[in-house]
């Protein structure tokens, strides 16, 4: 089945619009989350050109961010580009984990595939992108034997739904080669 943004877009918003004033929206260049303001009545949570991995990632940020931080320009995460020396990286990738883990919950729930971000093309060296999907593997097993986060679990069970997966197994996150 093909995966158009706009099907996500719906789902989305059909569930956490009214529920958690949040509404998930096409952008531009660049991902950007916005809490809602005197213009805008909405938390918005805008995702990069069309691109359906773009907005599975910044909804799994969304996923897992607690009251506070979705009150927040981009949850008041700090954000260091590209070109991050080794130790910077390192800090990046034990801090996108989970968010990356409820990404891959949410792929396999659509039946869209899912490859680690470690977006830093230009840093000290090449990132172990095997290492670290092993990493967000560990995670994503941990969730399914002690539980997925609920908006996680909302919006992966409505996913799979509309895009007739099975309930998610071990089998879905397959070891990288």
């Amino acid at each position: 089945m093909p995966h158009n943004y706009n099907d996500l877009i719906n789902i989305f918003n059909d569930i956490f619009l009214e529920s958690f004033n949040t509404e998930l929206v096409l952008g531009g260049d660049e991902p950007l989350y916005l809490p809602a303001d005197v213009d805008n009545a909405h938390h918005r949570i805008i995702f990069a050109r069309g691109f359906f991995a773009s907005a599975m990632h910044e909804v799994a940020h969304w996923c897992i961010a607690g009251l506070q931080r979705r009150l927040l320009e981009d949850y008041g995460y700090w954000y260091e580009p590209d070109g991050r020396t080794d130790a910077v990286q390192a800090e990046f990738e034990k801090v996108e984990i989970k968010p990356q883990a409820v990404e891959w919950i949410l792929s396999a729930s659509c039946g869209f595939r899912f490859h680690v971000s470690c977006d830093n093309l230009n840093g000290d060296r090449e990132p172990d992108r095997v290492g670290f999907t092993l990493k967000v593997r560990e995670q994503v097993l941990r969730y399914l034997v002690q539980g997925i986060p609920e908006r996680t679990q909302i919006l992966s069970d409505r996913l799979r739904a509309y895009y007739q997966i099975d309930p998610l197994a071990a089998v879905h996150f397959p070891v990288p080669a």
